[in-house]
């Protein structure tokens, strides 16, 4: 097998200092990591070591790249007797299966199903037939979107190994198109480094990218930088500062740690998902339907803001509601709608029942005029929004914490449909009142965060709104990312 080796720390995923962040849903991340997933409870199996076995392990481990994982955390040196092996060997198999660590603890909400895989049965049974290698290479998930974030890091590894002196372009007022900026030599370089702009051709004079470019903010410059931030769902202006300097200042070690974290994500995930299922990235907000198996829909969402953060859960819908009402929950109540007028809530149609601030079905309803219902103790749904125009923004972490569905009406009448209560779902939409709509099966949400996906066609990636990477980053023996300039806080009042 090939050995893929890790690219020191000096040059690999060590370009920023270490610090944990503090996130969550109403608190975030509680930023420790966790103990490590891989150590396998109960007695270890016996296991007869031979010079194959050994070499099977040592090159699966040495390939630990191929899967966001750096070799050392399993393995160090060569003279491990048989019981040293077959930790290594449990530790690795368990990182792949499971994941390395153990999102429940690292996050303070984290409902997800997790992977069922016996991992020690599975390594006695490899052994037996003296076949580390298969059975290694079964484990993590299988997808197309895991090979291509595999892929991905081992190139930005390898670019990182090209440019071990990777240099951050300097803070400073936006560099725009056709100005002339004396950071532009180190945004020429960075770009260089990270694929964006091609390397200068043998045989060019020996300087640095920076040291040979211009100080003009050139087409050429431009052009690369609309490219970088199409990769990262920022605004295609050409504009060279805020997150675009943010995600250009990466460098390609850091895009190869979003990969890495990336690929731990799907690893926590159960192999085989329910075939009809909503799945909702709510780092890049959307979300994705899958019905029996096939991808139906793709569309965009709203999501929580930073200090009102969407959890990682999975619920079912279980009712499609016409015309919901907002019955406010009393953190919002005591926040926001007691500080407003009478004027105000008149106009917004804000009454009171049993003590609780309820806003009335209709147009101006911070549901919008459909809802879909999850049974989730959470409290976090999926609705509809009368501020359509957020959709349109390449930002929208602008919620209370629930998930705002673009097109949401024609999205339940296709759920309707397919679950065959459309004609129910009508009617109550006729009846522009307070109607539920049960559906004769449910449907499962997830709620996951992925800050690097891959969206068919090539790896995107997404600035880290919440914060969350770091931790799994410090989990995985990663260091920390770069600073991401703050989300704008919306100012409608709706969850």
């Amino acid at each position: 097998m090939r050995e893929i080796r890790w690219i020191g720390t000096a040059v690999g995923l060590a370009l920023f200092s270490v610090a944990l962040p503090s996130c969550s849903q109403g608190g975030g991340s509680s930023g420790q990591a966790s103990s490590n997933a891989g150590s396998a409870p109960g007695e270890a199996p016996q296991i007869q070591w031979n010079r194959k076995l050994e070499q099977q392990l040592r090159d699966a481990i040495a390939n630990a790249p191929a899967n966001g994982l750096k070799p050392d955390l399993f393995l160090k040196g060569d003279g491990q007797d048989g019981p040293a092996l077959t930790a290594a060997a449990l530790r690795y198999a368990e990182a792949l299966a499971h994941g390395y660590a153990d999102p429940t603890k690292i996050f303070p909400v984290y409902t997800l199903p997790r992977p069922a895989a016996d991992v020690k049965q599975g390594f006695i049974q490899a052994a037996q037939k003296g076949d580390l290698t298969s059975w290694f290479n079964s484990l993590p998930p299988q997808t197309d979107e895991y090979k291509a974030l595999s892929q991905a890091h081992l190139k930005y590894l390898q670019l990182a190994g090209k440019t071990p002196n990777f240099q951050p372009v300097p803070d400073g007022s936006a560099i725009k198109p056709g100005k002339r900026d004396n950071r532009v030599p180190a945004l020429t370089a960075a770009l260089t480094a990270m694929g964006y702009l091609a390397a200068p051709q043998q045989g060019a004079a020996q300087q640095s990218p920076a040291a040979r470019a211009p100080a003009r903010y050139s087409p050429r410059l431009v052009a690369a930088v609309k490219k970088l931030q199409r990769d990262f769902g920022l605004k295609t202006d050409g504009v060279a500062g805020g997150n675009t300097l943010a995600a250009v200042n990466l460098g390609p070690a850091g895009i190869a740690r979003e990969c890495a974290i990336a690929m731990e994500r799907l690893r926590w995930l159960e192999r085989n998902p329910p075939p009809t299922r909503i799945d909702v990235n709510i780092a890049a907000t959307f979300l994705d339907y899958w019905r029996d198996g096939q991808h139906m829909d793709r569309r965009e969402v709203v999501a929580g803001e930073p200090d009102k953060q969407t959890p990682q859960i999975q619920a079912p819908i279980v009712n499609l509601v016409a015309y919901p009402k907002w019955r406010v929950p009393d953190s919002i109540a005591e926040k926001e709608i007691a500080t407003k007028s009478q004027a105000w809530l008149r106009e917004n149609q804000f009454t009171t029942e049993n003590g609780h601030w309820v806003q009335e079905s209709g147009p101006k309803n911070s549901l919008g005029i459909v809802k879909f219902d999850m049974d989730d103790k959470q409290q976090i749904y999926l609705h509809d929004t009368p501020a359509k125009a957020l959709f349109a923004l390449p930002e929208r972490h602008r919620s209370h914490g629930c998930v705002r569905v673009q097109n949401a009406v024609a999205f339940a009448n296709a759920i309707a449909t397919e679950e065959g209560v459309i004609d129910q779902f009508q009617q109550a939409m006729a009846g522009q009142q307070e109607a539920w709509v049960k559906l004769k099966k449910p449907i499962p949400v997830r709620l996951m965060y992925q800050t690097a996906f891959w969206d068919g066609s090539r790896v995107q990636f997404r600035p880290d709104v919440y914060g969350w990477d770091d931790s799994v980053a410090a989990a995985l023996g990663l260091v920390r990312g770069v600073k991401w300039q703050p989300v704008e806080q919306s100012a409608d009042i709706g969850p």
